[in-house]
């Protein structure tokens, strides 16, 4: 028999307010767009003016309000802002946009004035995925494995190893290449290839299917990519079956293809960031990460209408100026909230990769941002919003935080970070005598004789992906 039963439960749950919103948008956006948003909120909310004086908001605050008296009209802030959490639990829609923090039009914080990058695309693209938390791990790998011209260099094996590394342990072959289909049909069409070959064979299969001569075409990319690269063009002719004009028409639309889909999106152009942090070096007490204070216009309340409020009645004119009031306090506490994560998670990086302040490149540690978010306790799409486009000041250069992460290599045991093997390699070769050229297995060998454990394939692909030829060459431009 059934009953009926009133049950009573005790639990928390996060309310997405458009305020917390706002906070969690303001924390992804770069210094250059968030100056724009600040200006934007300046020129539309009478209550915010530039503190020119560079107050301490708190202090020029309470000098310039009444607790007791503003207590009767302001709705309450939180004393923190949790800015911490999923990406999909703040924007469900965030491929379609979201409101920005002033309201109105949706805006993309990803593809803003700023640029779109290939990894910004291809991020935005992949969020639309239907991935579950392991898959979209797995395309998270798979992204930081692409190169400038949109190919994914990184042999599978080393890809899988890294993943077991991260924590799937049970992960195979086969479902990295499940993952990696899904994301070969992402926009633009070619990128996340494995070789030539694999590229242009995506973008042929994307073509309708009435195009002319489209079997002979995968055919000959699939069989005599070599033969069409030396001009064989009586091979492919006895091959193919073809005569000279539908050879010709083949091989047109071959060169209708792009070789590298992803060099379209690389930015040649002078481009220039202000640092959001600094790290700095006091004798007393050592390397210090700070805020940098000429990033960002400070904002304060205006004073003559705050107290305007306090005296005025109820009217219309009145609640216009309460309402604006609130929203600029949420704003300088969104701000404040923003700083405070930003500077966390960056003492948390430069803590971590401290041998790289004193070593350089070589000093570079293994570093995922699992790692920084087990630390700092926020969860890993937090810290990825916190170091995208955010730079930091060093006395090496100034850095994205993100150039901070690098993924594992080595076995079991100790393990070294994929830049600083790039930068151990190209200073042996800086170094190497003109006319004997180092050899990647000689390369091998050196890199053993520090520690650092490589397969011969992995040094080859490093020293192309910074463009550095093979010895042979070496030794012919000497």
């Amino acid at each position: 028999m059934m009953k009926s039963s009133l049950q009573l439960r005790v639990g928390t749950q996060l309310t997405m307010t458009p305020q917390l919103q706002q906070a969690i948008q303001l924390l992804q956006l770069s210094t250059l767009d968030l100056r724009q948003e600040i200006q934007t909120a300046l020129e539309s909310n009478p209550m915010l003016e530039l503190d020119e004086e560079f107050f301490d908001q708190e202090s020029s605050d309470e000098e310039r309000r009444d607790p007791e008296a503003e207590d009767e009209w302001a709705t309450d802030i939180p004393t923190e802002l949790v800015l911490d959490n999923e990406w999909s639990d703040t924007f469900p829609d965030a491929a379609l946009g979201a409101i920005g923090p002033s309201g109105g039009e949706p805006v993309d914080i990803e593809r803003n004035a700023r640029g779109e990058t290939l990894f910004d695309l291809l991020s935005w693209q992949t969020s639309l995925l239907d991935l579950d938390a392991r898959q979209r791990q797995i395309a998270e790998t798979l992204l930081d494995g692409l190169d400038d011209s949109g190919y994914l260099r990184d042999p599978f094996d080393e890809l899988v190893e890294g993943l077991r590394a991260q924590g799937l342990e049970s992960v195979d072959t086969g479902e990295v290449e499940a993952v990696l289909f899904q994301l070969q049909q992402l926009e633009p069409t070619g990128v996340f290839a494995r070789d030539l070959q694999e590229c242009l064979l995506l973008q042929l299969d994307a073509l309708p299917a009435g195009t002319p001569h489209l079997a002979q075409a995968r055919r000959l990319v699939r069989q005599f990519l070599d033969a069409l690269a030396g001009c064989d063009m009586k091979l492919l002719k006895r091959r193919l079956g073809l005569n000279d004009a539908e050879l010709d028409a083949v091989i047109a639309t071959i060169r209708t293809l792009d070789p590298y889909p992803g060099q379209r999106f690389s930015n040649s152009t002078q481009e220039y960031v202000i640092p959001d942090l600094a790290l700095r070096h006091y004798s007393h007490i050592g390397w210090q990460v700070e805020l940098n204070p000429e990033a960002l216009p400070r904002v304060r309340i205006q004073a003559d209408y705050a107290n305007l409020i306090r005296r005025a009645d109820k009217s219309d004119d009145n609640t216009f100026l309460k309402q604006h009031l609130q929203e600029a306090r949420w704003l300088m506490k969104s701000l404040s909230s923003r700083n405070e994560t930003l500077l966390k998670v960056g003492r948390e990086i430069m803590l971590r990769q401290r041998d790289f302040i004193e070593r350089g490149e070589e000093g570079m540690r293994p570093l995922i941002l699992a790692d920084i978010a087990e630390a700092v306790g926020m969860h890993e799409s937090t810290i990825s919003r916190v170091t995208t486009h955010k730079y930091i000041h060093t006395p090496r250069g100034v850095f994205e935080l993100k150039y901070f992460f690098s993924s594992h290599v080595g076995g079991e045991g100790d393990t070294h970070a994929s830049t600083a093997i790039r930068a151990r390699i190209k200073k042996l070769i800086s170094e190497e005598p003109a006319r004997r050229p180092l050899s990647d297995a000689r390369l091998v060998s050196l890199l053993a004789e520090n520690g650092i454990v490589v397969a011969r394939r992995t040094v080859a692909k490093y020293r192309e992906s910074m463009g550095i030829p093979a010895s042979s060459e070496r030794k012919r431009l000497a």
